[in-house]
């Protein structure tokens, strides 16, 4: 009865971890490698994990697309940058550098090689520590 026990655990265990680890990490080869510059004005900033997320609008050429961006998690955020559930207001207009997801869908990845500015300002709120190094080659 224990054996068969302690062998259910072990299968559960192998089966849920390659699972998690896919679940968090499988967006390799999701985003175009070259970064992107997009204006826009906040709509909200989700602090929730794993990611926080800023939803924004972008008016190019008169038609407005609702984006959202990526960015690491609330407590990164929190420890790193100072920041907190009002640094980025609705309304406000926010000009982003990041990599947009392959599919076209508007969607942005701020968690690598990006910064975040405040357009009428130009103060920089966020900046990867990467940001502005070349990609990387290929291994």
């Amino acid at each position: 009865m224990k054996k068969s026990f302690l062998c259910a655990v072990a299968l559960s265990v192998a089966c849920l971890a390659p699972g998690s680890a896919w679940a968090h990490h499988g967006d390799a080869g999701r985003y175009n490698e070259e970064t992107v510059t997009l204006k826009g004005t906040v709509v909200q900033l989700v602090m929730v994990n794993p990611h926080a997320l800023v939803v924004f609008d972008v008016n190019d050429g008169g038609k407005t697309t609702r984006w959202t961006a990526e960015l690491g998690g609330p407590q990164q955020l929190i420890k790193q940058y100072g920041w907190s559930p009002t640094t980025i207001k609705s309304g406000i207009g926010i000009t982003l550098i990041g990599r947009v997801v392959k599919s076209g869908d508007p969607y942005m990845n701020l968690t690598e090689r990006a910064q975040i500015t405040l357009t009428d300002s130009g103060k920089e709120i966020y900046r990867t520590a990467n940001y502005g190094q070349p990609v990387e080659p290929a291994k």
